[in-house]
């Protein structure tokens, strides 16, 4: 282990001091020569080589240093492009962009060096891009290469192919798929489909998938004025997902409401009261995990497209700079993001496949 003592303006008596017994320390003529000069400087920095740094006053040696934000889950929306047309959707396609995969896999590298634990690859439609190859390839690099305890990916569900399973499935621990009614009608409402795709068909597919491939099932759901009174209590009893993620739904400025959006989102949105119900409605559903639109907002870590933390705080998305060109710290105090939050909506839980001991 190696300490560095930094010496910053040196009076010449407390310099002779102590380069007598780096003299002492030190009997290599070269060695001795080299910290002397530095230590007579005015900012000098000397490597002690058998020594360890104490932490500051009231620090343990493992805690990071005060500001420090670490990076423990990120949502990484990495493409904006979607096959679907959801009413409520809160990143749409108002750019095409998507990273080079290895510029890709250096961002995802400096957040797990930041601290990063789980990373949750989503959209736009994560599937779209090279037919799943593309999430494939990070998913893999995630887990094999950076180790990352989670690695999760949330989908619409119907680009998914057994062929996606055969050659990634083993290096991802979760897939929650997208699924807001039980009625094929609600959905085409709300926009979750395509012309040819039978979302509900989809969704039961991958369901078998996961099970046969051993990846975690879970279930996302936005509730909003279209299922506001459905009981959807048997059909996720039945699917048994290792989470139902139920959400109200978010206006965000830009994205589904206001001039510059490409979603209309006004007419969508239900009260407190009304998300209450549905909540209570389900209460029995023992994988039922409710957040309202107070604990969404704030409490998740959004990256976009560019690698950019989003802040959502004011109603909108304000980017930060790239973590690409700023580093991770420096991007992420513009994220807005509300730790405290994000523990008390239990954001983390058992979320490495290992660790879920399923039965398959």
């Amino acid at each position: 282990m190696a300490v560095v003592f930094t010496c910053t303006n040196f009076t010449l008596p407390l310099a002779v001091m102590f380069v007598v017994a780096l003299a002492i320390t030190f009997k290599r003529v070269k060695k001795f020569a080299r910290i002397a000069w530095d230590a007579l400087t005015v900012e000098c920095s000397v490597v002690a080589l058998t020594q360890t740094t104490a932490p500051p006053q009231g620090q343990s040696q493992s805690e990071s240093p005060p500001g420090t934000v670490v990076p423990t889950s990120v949502n990484y929306h990495f493409t904006r492009q979607c096959n679907y047309k959801c009413g409520f959707c809160f990143h749409t396609a108002k750019t095409s962009f998507v990273l080079p995969l290895e510029t890709a896999k250096k961002g995802l590298r400096l957040l797990a060096e930041a601290g990063m634990e789980k990373v949750n690859f989503s959209g736009g439609e994560p599937f779209i891009k090279d037919r799943g190859r593309y999430v494939g390839q990070l998913v893999m690099f995630c887990k094999s290469e950076l180790g990352l305890p989670s690695v999760s990916i949330v989908s619409n569900g119907s680009l998914i192919t057994e062929d996606w399973f055969n050659k990634y499935g083993e290096w991802l621990d979760i897939l929650a798929i997208s699924c807001d009614s039980f009625d094929e009608e609600t959905n085409r409402r709300i926009g979750r489909h395509q012309t040819g795709k039978d979302h509900l068909r989809c969704l039961r597919q991958v369901r078998t998938w996961c099970q046969q491939y051993k990846v975690a099932f879970k279930i996302n759901s936005v509730v909003n004025r279209y299922n506001i009174d459905e009981d959807m209590s048997s059909e996720i009893m039945e699917l048994n997902p290792i989470r139902w993620k139920v959400f109200q739904c978010l206006l965000i400025g830009g994205e589904n409401a206001g001039p510059e959006a490409l979603r209309d989102a006004e007419d969508m949105v239900i009260t407190d009261q009304q998300f209450d119900q549905f909540v209570k409605r389900h209460e029995q559903v023992t994988c039922l995990v409710p957040e309202s639109n107070e604990k969404m907002r704030d409490s998740y870590l959004i990256l976009d497209e560019y690698m950019r933390f989003l802040d959502c705080r004011e109603g909108r998305k304000e980017p930060s700079r790239s973590l690409l060109d700023v580093g991770v710290q420096s991007a992420i105090q513009r994220s807005g993001f509300d730790e405290k939050m994000f523990f008390k909506r239990g954001g983390k839980y058992t979320w490495s496949k290992a660790d879920l001991k399923l039965d398959w």
